[in-house]
Parts: structure tokens; C-alpha cells; sequence
């Protein structure tokens, strides 16, 4: 730590990275610095949080519609075989019975039709949820990785972000926190600055001020993670300037 700035340090403090005695180190650091006082409790934070951050909530009105589909979808009962007599003179039948089992019949078939889509429904969410855990774990494990590296900086507008690298597990993390919210058909968007070029890397999801993110693809041959404000569904290269490029 003698030869590393303190400030840079904010991310491997909070997530407990730094060994025992840069650790202490630190700790004095912050006791006369305010600005890095306030960073590493935002991330410890954030940090906390990482379940919850790629936590799934279930459709509104799911369990509602399971629930008001199950009485409706019923059996017939069986029909009893009765041998048919022909008339010597054909005579008009009242309809109304006909109407009233093919009314029931339609009841039960969009019933059933509900309940399937209700169904549909909950094995997306528990699809959404298995990922969510695999992310987590993914998450867990790159943060405590023996090579992992944290670089925290400030964006350009607002809010900070610390990129965590593991050559060993081959993964890339953002850690964020305090991202303004962005016009609709806006949306962040992670790169691997490699080669001189910038390769897509993820978009941060809507809606979150904070949270935590793999990024895809390896960091392998990149210098940096660079974030830009792209159109929704993102850009195959940047239309605007950085607001931050971190280098690993």
C-alpha cells in the first residue's frame, strides 16, 4: 500500500480483499478522508445487496390467476349411450341445450388455456430464479478469487462503479452505485476496450440505481472496461463519448 494511491483502494477495502495490515493501513487512510469514507460504505452497501440485485420477482397477479384457473377446469361427465330413433317426420329441437354445452365447453377450453399459460409462466420464473442464483454464486466467487483485482471510479454525470477482474476464473464484475436515471430509450452499456477497439460487454439492467453485474465474454487482452449511455437494446460500437473507462 506504500506505493499505491489510498484512493484507488475503496473497492478492495469494502469487500474485504486487502490483506491484514493494508487493511489497518487503510483504515487510518479513511479516518482523514471523508470522500473515501463515504465511497466504501456505499460499496459494503451495494456489496451487501448482490442477491438481492439479481433477484427475480415473480409476475404480479401469477398466483391470482393459477388460482382462479384451477376451478374451472373440470371433467365431464361421462355420457350415457342411448340408441338413436329416427323420426318418420323430422321435427324442429329447442337449441338452447346445444347453446348451453358449447358455452360450457368454450369455458373450459380458455380455462385450460389459462391454467397452461399460468404454468408457462411460473417456469419462466423459476428459470429467471435459477439464473439469478447461478449469478450470485458467480458473483461470490469472482470477489473472492486469490488474482482478483478492484478498480473503483467516478462516472461522468453521476455515480461510481468498480470493475473487479479474475485472469484465473477468466470473468468481469461491475459493481455500481448511485447511476442517474436515464431518458427512456437510453440505457448503460459495458465494453472491453481491446486492441484499440471496443467490444460489447453487457447492459446494465433499467431501473437500478445499484447493483452488481458479470460481464460477458473473457477479460482476457483487454486494458479496460469503458461505460457509455447507448439507445435501448444497445449499440454493436459506442455513439457517445465514455462517461467512464477503467483500466484493468
Amino acid at each position: 500500500m506504500n506505493t499505491v494511491d489510498p484512493h484507488t483502494l475503496t473497492g478492495a477495502y469494502a469487500l474485504g480483499a486487502l490483506p491484514e495490515h493494508e487493511a489497518a493501513q487503510f483504515a487510518r487512510h479513511l479516518a482523514r478522508c471523508p470522500a473515501c469514507d463515504l465511497e466504501v460504505r456505499e460499496l459494503q452497501e451495494t456489496a451487501a445487496r448482490l442477491a438481492l440485485a439479481v433477484a427475480e420477482v415473480p409476475p404480479a397477479g401469477l398466483r391470482a390467476r393459477v388460482l382462479a384457473a384451477l376451478p374451472e377446469v373440470r371433467q365431464l361427465p361421462p355420457v350415457p349411450h342411448r340408441a338413436t330413433v329416427v323420426p318418420l317426420r323430422p321435427r324442429a329441437r329447442p337449441r338452447l341445450p346445444y347453446l348451453a354445452a358449447a358455452a360450457c365447453l368454450a369455458a373450459a377450453v380458455a380455462a385450460g388455456g389459462l391454467a397452461v399459460r399460468a404454468q408457462h409462466e411460473a417456469d419462466q420464473q423459476r428459470d429467471r430464479s435459477t439464473r439469478a442464483e447461478q449469478q450470485t454464486a458467480a458473483l461470490s466467487a469472482l470477489m473472492a478469487a486469490p488474482d482478483a483485482t478492484f478498480h473503483t471510479t467516478a462516472l461522468k454525470g453521476g455515480g461510481s462503479g468498480t470493475v473487479v477482474v479474475s485472469e484465473q476464473q477468466g470473468r468481469t464484475a461491475f459493481v455500481y452505485h448511485g447511476l442517474p436515471k436515464l431518458p427512456e430509450a437510453r440505457v448503460y452499456q459495458l465494453w472491453y476496450s481491446r486492441e484499440g477497439g471496443m467490444v460489447p460487454a453487457g447492459l446494465v439492467e433499467t431501473g437500478r440505481a445499484g447493483g452488481a453485474m458479470l460481464l460477458t465474454g473473457t477479460p482476457r487482452g483487454a486494458v479496460g472496461v469503458g461505460v457509455t449511455a447507448e439507445p435501448r437494446g444497445g449499440s454493436s460500437r459506442p455513439t457517445s463519448p465514455p462517461l467512464a473507462l477503467v483500466p484493468v
